[in-house]
């Protein structure tokens, strides 16, 4: 049988995550404008918790997803929307794990090693490499840009879906919503 809206396990993953990914995106951009200091490099440091910890916790969506369906798109959907719409949640699932994965790398090649809220280090990927390190922070920064353009757009469907459709695309991922 399929669900009529997502798991409160789902609901839960779907919006830490998501508070998770837009304060990092925000993070990161304030973080990258400030003039090098020690304050900077320990904003640098939150930064990449937050991306370890938004690929933890991704990961554990991921699996989440897998074993629990997700509630039916409904039967008013275009076809053209239904794969906008499944297209749009892979690349989203893509970029989850592209943004961490790339900055480890950046962080790597760069010659920084992440120790994890200051206590678990995390093995560097890559030796040092300046050159590789440009290339990873621009692939890092125009993945994250490339996210933020999908969330909107994301955002964007769910108040269509709820103000225009008037279906309950949005309602069944809010949390304390009650859908049929």
């Amino acid at each position: 049988m399929t669900p009529t809206r997502y798991t409160p396990a789902a609901i839960t993953f779907h919006w830490i995550v998501a508070a998770l990914i837009l304060f990092n995106l925000c993070f990161g951009l304030y973080t990258v404008g400030l003039p090098l200091s020690p304050q900077k490099l320990r904003f640098f440091s939150f930064h990449k918790w937050i991306g370890i910890t938004i690929f933890v916790l991704a990961s554990a969506r991921l699996l989440w997803r897998l074993f629990h369906p997700a509630p039916a798109l409904p039967a008013a959907m275009k076809p053209w929307e239904a794969m906008a719409a499944h297209v749009s949640h892979v690349l989203l699932y893509i970029l989850f794990f592209a943004a961490p994965l790339t900055g480890w790398l950046f962080s790597s090649a760069s010659g920084f090693q992440t120790v994890y809220l200051g206590v678990l280090p995390i093995p560097d990927l890559l030796q040092k490499n300046k050159e590789l390190a440009d290339v990873l922070r621009a692939l890092h920064r125009w993945i994250n840009y490339s996210m933020a353009a999908v969330i909107v757009v994301h955002a964007a469907a769910a108040l269509k879906h709820h103000f225009i459709d008037r279906d309950d695309v949005l309602v069944r991922m809010l949390p304390l919503s009650r859908t049929p």
